[in-house]
């Protein structure tokens, strides 16, 4: 469940959430990835890190651009450091 309305609305934020994530920004315990998905309550789509056993530590909602053009920086990670 995502309870922060903020919603990433553009690549380069995706990339800075990714960062934040690899950096350990929000302060999560054993991130094993992250991943674009839907809510299956409404079709929302957002960026989840997930846990090893695939369970949602956080997740940001995303606009349905990003949702479709940021599967590549999802894949491949950030290229900033």
């Amino acid at each position: 469940m995502i309870n922060d309305e903020r919603v990433i609305d553009n690549l380069e934020e995706l990339e800075a959430f990714l960062l934040a994530v690899e950096n350990g920004s929000f302060g999560l315990n054993n991130v094993a990835g992250v991943a674009l998905a839907t809510n299956n309550a409404d079709g929302r789509p957002f960026v989840a890190v997930l846990d090893d056993n695939h369970q949602l530590l956080l997740g940001r909602w995303v606009t349905q651009e990003v949702f479709e053009n940021g599967k590549e920086l999802v894949r491949r990670g950030p290229t900033k450091h």
